[in-house]
């Protein structure tokens, strides 16, 4: 049940469809009340300018008795509908100066108000002497209304108010019946985009169906990779679990490899006590204390190396990995000093390395590496080891540690079968600890490399080129 939970709380496709749930309400209401605004705003427009042509025509009979009170005859006027009795058109003229109600005069009206007076309060929009109102007038009904106030060209003319309006409820149904079909329209719309957002959701993650799949071809053994061709979204992820199954494999194969070697190389030292025990029953002799030293001695060299060899095919290539070289060889080199202190040797680092010189991999597998590499030079030198640090750059930065002394050295024709002897301890020279051979399986297993050239010192020259870790590898 947790699982489950767990799975419907990351499940992509929840994700998304509450995203698109989301984004498509938001959009679609906007888009509708934006919609309604616009319509409603035409709708209106037009009415107002309608009422505008009826004020010019209201405002071009407008005339003034000797008294300075408004008249206007009506047979002039060409709109029949302000003839006829609340018929949802009107104009009226009333005195704009009077400060009650009872000292106005009575308005000029028409006779579709018949004994209606428009009352207008504060204007909703007033823009070049022109008022625009939203008022009730007849049997309660609404009206747009719109005034302009005037002035009687005589000395004693009074200020007037005309005032037209028109019964906008008819309007304002429309508006609403357009509102209806606005929002059935979007609903409808919401249905066929959440569809269409369905779909597109199960086509788009039908990629990653193929890859579950896939994987579960992996996990029942019936691939050992992700097989097929997979959207370019998609794909680099592929890429790189297949390169994890490969490096697990390759894992799972040396595995296999160095127990089978392990196995191998310790099963001759087993045989050869197994027989020296049985002879020794036989003839009734002591087992002879140096074999069994010998024998011992070789199985556990066999059985340090290949422990050596497993961890560090294990470590090599994982990422983050960051020794810094100077503390390392500084350490190496106090030691052979101690090891080597009857000798005399002069072993100097020179010259020493940059602090940011650092190598892509496990400390100890550097140390072992280096240590073997450093003891092999002190045991043939004959008064001096001189050890130092470059970096080359040759498409890949590597790390590069030359070790020379002033021994015997190699000959040249002998240097590539010293190195391709294998990983058997005894068939490398005595003393040499893991040997050259070994040394360069050591590298090799960081995509490095072991080089022997002539010394200037005389003897022989080791370079062991390592992968350098980059800056952003700091722990």
């Amino acid at each position: 049940m947790m699982d489950e939970g767990v799975h419907e709380a990351v499940s992509l496709h929840r994700r998304l469809m509450r995203a698109m749930l989301v984004t498509t309400l938001l959009a679609l209401t906007l888009t509708g009340v934006v919609l309604h605004h616009l319509f409603a705003e035409h709708v209106m427009e037009q009415s107002r300018r309608t009422l505008a042509g009826q004020l010019e025509q209201v405002l071009t009979q407008l005339e003034f008795d000797p008294q300075g009170r408004p008249l206007i005859a009506e047979g002039r006027l060409g709109n029949p509908r302000w003839q006829q009795v609340f018929s949802g058109e009107y104009w009226q003229v009333e005195a704009a100066d009077a400060h009650s109600a009872e000292a106005a005069p009575e308005p000029l009206r028409s006779r579709s108000l018949w004994d209606f007076t428009l009352q207008l309060d504060a204007p909703q929009q007033e823009k070049d002497g022109l008022g625009q109102y939203r008022i009730h007038g007849p049997q309660s009904r609404p009206l747009q209304a719109l005034a302009r106030t005037v002035t009687a060209d005589f000395a004693d003319g009074g200020r007037w108010r005309v005032v037209v309006a028109a019964d906008v409820s008819e309007t304002l149904q429309a508006i609403e019946r357009f509102s209806g079909l606005l929002a059935a329209s979007l609903g409808v719309l919401f249905v066929l985009l959440l569809a269409a957002s369905i779909a597109q959701v199960r086509i788009g993650l039908r990629p990653l169906a193929r890859l579950r799949r896939a994987l579960d071809d992996v996990l029942d053994g019936q691939a050992s990779q992700v097989r097929g061709q997979f959207a370019q979204e998609v794909q680099p992820l592929v890429t790189q679990f297949n390169t994890v199954l490969a490096r697990n494999a390759e894992i799972i194969y040396r595995a296999r490899t160095q127990a089978g070697n392990l196995a191998h190389a310790i099963k001759t030292p087993l045989a050869v006590l197994q027989q020296a025990a049985q002879d020794a029953e036989t003839s009734g002799a002591a087992v002879p204390v140096a074999l069994i030293n010998e024998q011992v001695g070789i199985a556990r060299r066999h059985v340090d190396w290949h422990m050596a060899r497993s961890r560090a095919a294990a470590a090599a290539g994982m990422p983050g990995q960051r020794t810094p070289l100077a503390p390392v060889l500084e350490q190496l080199l106090r030691a052979m000093r101690l090891i080597h202190a009857e000798r005399a040797l002069q072993i100097a680092l020179e010259p020493a390395p940059d602090a940011a010189f650092a190598f892509a991999g496990e400390e100890q597998d550097l140390q072992e590496l280096l240590g073997n590499l450093i003891d092999n030079a002190c045991q043939w030198a004959r008064t001096r080891v001189r050890v130092g640090c470059t970096v080359q750059d040759e498409g890949a930065a590597r790390l590069c540690v030359t070790i020379d002394d002033d021994g015997t050295g190699i000959a040249a024709e002998e240097r590539e079968q010293v190195l391709a002897r294998g990983v058997r301890l005894d068939e490398s020279a005595p003393g040499t600890g893991l040997g050259l051979s070994i040394a360069q399986e050591l590298a090799g297993l960081y995509h490095g490399s072991v080089r022997l050239d002539d010394s200037p010192l005389g003897g022989l020259r080791v370079t062991v080129c390592l992968p350098l870790a980059s800056a952003a590898d700091r722990r």
